[in-house]
């Protein structure tokens, strides 16, 4: 469980990234799942985008997204949203969270 003042940590790092996959009119297919989930592995945080044709709102997107993936919502704003996930390996860690 993310605190807030890592909460705050990580949408300061999110806030200059740009969204690397979109929520469509499929909703969060196992493709979606698998692409996102690859990227956590590699960066620990990734942004995503819902499309005004997507069936889902961001918030449920994000919802069902972090959990088919393990990895926490760390917000949601309009129709973007930002998961994290810290890496299963230590030397892939890019992200120090502040105590």
């Amino acid at each position: 469980m993310l605190t807030s003042k890592q909460r705050a940590f990580l949408r300061a790092l999110a806030n200059r990234l740009d969204a690397t996959h979109q929520v469509g009119k499929a909703g969060v297919s196992p493709e979606l799942c698998a692409a996102v989930d690859d990227v956590l592995e590699k960066r620990e945080l990734v942004k995503i985008s819902v499309l005004q044709n997507a069936e889902a709102g961001a918030k449920d997107a994000a919802e069902m997204l972090g959990g088919r993936t393990r990895s926490q919502v760390v917000c949601v704003i309009g129709s973007k949203f930002v998961l994290y996930r810290q890496a299963g390996n230590e030397q892939n860690r890019r992200i120090t969270l502040p105590k």
